[in-house]
């Protein structure tokens, strides 16, 4: 366990922890496994970098498969099928899933989203009905930072006629936003006599027991979250006090997963 001073970003933490590995506990063939804001081109090159020559899995950026789809390195078709692997020239290895759950709750956060939209067009509307004398140029230009928060605004079309928004949906960006939901794509440099397009696929979704893990320590019984200390010695001491009952769960939950009994009955 390691507490960073300040505000430190995730990227900056990879660093030092690919060193403690590398020195402290001499590892050889180590693959770290993170999340798209984790494992970042910084953090790849010192992965790869000498003398630890260690090896990476993580997921790439929404516009980063945008980039592979323009470049015809892999095409949409591919995510119809259950699960693709695509070699490039670099050894790089791209595996291809599309969860049709998870792309039918973003079409239904899209919709919500919408739906909010909708009832602030109506509140601003029937202000502008009921004060003649304020003006529309306001009230458009809250609605439209409205959207614009939504992260709709680019399908969303927004105009003003006789004192009255309306909305309208540019069904062509609309389609092409939508063509990527739930769709994912996986990143590794691991070669295939190494591991699999499913181990690699395996491996990536144990990401979950990490946010598991954080879950538990920071929000449901440990409660790592607020710290109201302010010496670093009494920071370090307050995590490491939720570390300790944290690994303490983990063996509970160990022994306890063939009795039906959860920690938190336990």
């Amino acid at each position: 366990m390691e507490v960073f001073t300040g505000n430190t970003q995730d990227p900056q933490t990879v660093a030092p922890q690919i060193k403690k590995v590398a020195e402290r506990f001499g590892s050889q063939e180590v693959t770290f496994v993170g999340d798209r804001g984790m494992i970042k081109s910084q953090q790849i090159e010192e992965l790869g970098s000498e003398p630890h020559g260690f090896h990476y899995i993580t997921a790439i950026t929404k516009p980063q498969i945008e980039t592979l789809l323009k470049k015809n390195v892999i095409q949409m078709g591919l995510f119809e099928l259950a699960l693709v692997e695509i070699k490039t020239h670099e050894g790089l290895r791209y595996v291809l899933r599309r969860n049709p759950a998870r792309a039918e709750e973003i079409k239904e956060s899209r919709q919500d989203k919408l739906n909010a939209l909708r009832k602030e067009i109506a509140k601003k509307n029937s202000y502008l009905k009921e004060h003649p004398r304020s003006k529309v140029e306001v009230a458009i230009r809250k609605v439209n930072a409205r959207s614009k928060q939504l992260k709709i605004s680019e399908w969303v079309l927004l105009s003003a006629a006789e004192r009255e928004i309306t909305l309208a949906i540019d069904n062509d960006i609309l389609t092409e936003t939508a063509k990527l939901d739930g769709c994912y794509v996986l990143k590794t440099d691991l070669s295939e006599a190494v591991a699999t397009k499913e181990t690699i696929h395996g491996r990536y979704k144990d990401l979950a027991l990490v946010e598991s893990a954080f879950r538990t320590s920071k929000t449901v019984e440990l409660e790592l979250r607020p710290i109201h200390v302010r010496l670093a010695t009494r920071t370090r001491g307050h995590a490491f006090v939720v570390m300790v009952p944290y690994r303490i769960l983990k063996e509970l939950s160990l022994r306890w997963q063939n009795l039906n009994l959860t920690v938190q009955k336990g």
